[in-house]
């Protein structure tokens, strides 16, 4: 038996849809034609502008709340941070998760709209059961349709003949997702297109559970709707901090997302160049579930979204384990795929995302604060300034490590530009940072001290 039906038949056996086992399908007949998803530089056209948020007009979107839904990206377990439990549940401001906030975020808006707005998961079976349970502590989040559907997965393929990956000691790391690109499969797979469309919900909005700034906007709501646009990706101006990350561009008369994975070596130093592609995904996607479903209809399971090919070993936390392809997609490429669809340039805000500890320290320091509303944003004490810049060495990488080494509180950040901490130092309590200041270890910073410098 090949590579292909291998994989096939082993994805069969744990009862996946057939839209999944073709999905795979697709993108491992592309990888074995040597398909690499790379968008070359001399395809695309670098955009000048974007509709922006702050030309649209204030609206309550009483009209199409009722008819919104946030779906919220929720497979990940933390373990770049060495977590092993669903990542959305780690405390990150006042007491609260991730989850807490975006539920309360979620009752809150039903609140003063009287609108349905479910909240719905997209889990893993990894994350799946605590999150659920951990909803249970929120009144009244459920709504008339499902809190949740779950991801697909896909058998890891050995990187030198690309046959399903076994590893015995855990089989479980045989499997990994298909990226978040997934999510219009795994939404037609589970029924919960079908349950939303039947209860007509026509407009989602789609973000990362770990990015607390992608909040149901209702003046993006009107505009989207106004729009009549299948599909609109949220964009921030690209800085130097993300010019490794994901941007927009032109090719043809489509918009397109180009990710890191899909950058030729030789169009790097041009993927870099903030000035050249200025815009930044920010992976908060408002989707025409009707549009969605008419062309899941016309194209069959396959969307078409472009294969970006993730080299891994089999087991994450051991190197010396084989090497492996994770054959994923990316929800934001399906800007490319749908006909008319948009982009708009949004506020920074509305992009705080926690991937590492250094983010995490800023997002539980004083610089941020959670409204009335549960939104988390900047004090007003910072101004125009942004967030203070937190760099980390890999002492802190672990979140155990991280929590034992600020073990009474994160530092006041508040009038902070920028921290850096190499080494091992442990901080005491009601620790201030003004300025910039760099810290090296080994060192313990005593309970008041102020840094700076």
């Amino acid at each position: 038996m090949d590579g292909l039906e291998a994989s096939l038949e082993k994805m069969r056996r744990e009862g996946l849809a057939d839209a999944a086992v073709e999905t795979f399908r697709h993108y491992y007949e592309q990888l074995v034609a040597g398909e690499t998803g790379v968008l070359a530089e001399s395809e695309l056209e670098p955009l000048d502008s974007l509709p922006e948020y702050d030309d649209l007009p204030d609206s309550d979107a009483a009209d199409v709340l009722d008819r919104a839904v946030v779906v919220k990206l929720n497979g990940g377990l933390g373990t770049s941070m060495g977590m092993t439990g669903p990542k959305s549940l780690l405390e990150v401001k006042d007491g609260r998760s991730f989850l807490d906030i975006i539920a309360e975020q979620v009752l809150e808006r039903r609140r003063r709209s009287g609108a349905r707005i479910p909240l719905v998961l997209m889990n893993s079976f990894a994350t799946r059961k605590k999150s659920l349970d951990a909803l249970e502590a929120h009144d009244d989040i459920a709504a008339d349709v499902p809190l949740d559907f779950v991801q697909n997965q896909e058998p890891k393929l050995l990187a030198d003949e690309l046959t399903p990956a076994e590893w015995p000691a855990d089989p479980a790391l045989e499997w990994c997702p298909p990226g978040h690109g997934d999510l219009y499969t795994a939404l037609q797979t589970s029924g919960m297109l079908e349950r939303l469309l039947d209860g007509h919900y026509r407009y989602a909005f789609v973000s990362n559970v770990d990015n607390l700034g992608a909040v149901l906007d209702p003046r993006i709501l009107t505009w989207f709707a106004a729009e009549g646009a299948p599909f609109a990706s949220e964009a921030i101006d690209r800085t130097e901090a993300d010019n490794k990350g994901g941007h927009l561009a032109r090719r043809g008369d489509r918009l397109v997302l180009r990710e890191s994975a899909q950058v030729a070596e030789s169009d790097e130093e041009a993927f870099q160049d903030t000035s050249r592609h200025r815009f930044f995904n920010a992976n908060n996607l408002w989707i025409d579930l009707e549009a969605l479903a008419a062309l899941l209809c016309e194209r069959g399971p396959v969307l078409g979204l472009p294969l970006i090919v993730n080299r891994k070993t089999v087991d994450p936390g051991d190197a010396s384990s084989p090497e492996v392809l994770q054959l994923e997609t990316a929800m934001g490429s399906a800007i490319g795929v749908f006909d008319g669809a948009v982009a708009l340039r949004v506020p920074r805000r509305r992009f705080t995302p926690v991937k590492t500890t250094s983010d995490l320290l800023v997002l539980r320091s004083d610089a941020y604060e959670l409204t009335p509303e549960y939104h988390v944003e900047l004090v007003e004490a910072r101004g125009d300034r942004g967030a203070p810049l937190v760099s980390l060495s890999d002492d802190y990488k672990r979140l155990r490590d991280f929590e034992a080494r600020f073990a009474s509180g994160p530092p006041s950040l508040v009038d902070a530009d920028r921290l850096t901490v190499e080494g091992d130092v442990d901080f005491g309590a009601d620790v201030v940072v003004r300025g910039s200041a760099r810290v090296e270890g080994p060192a313990t910073i005593e309970d008041g001290a102020v840094l700076e410098g």
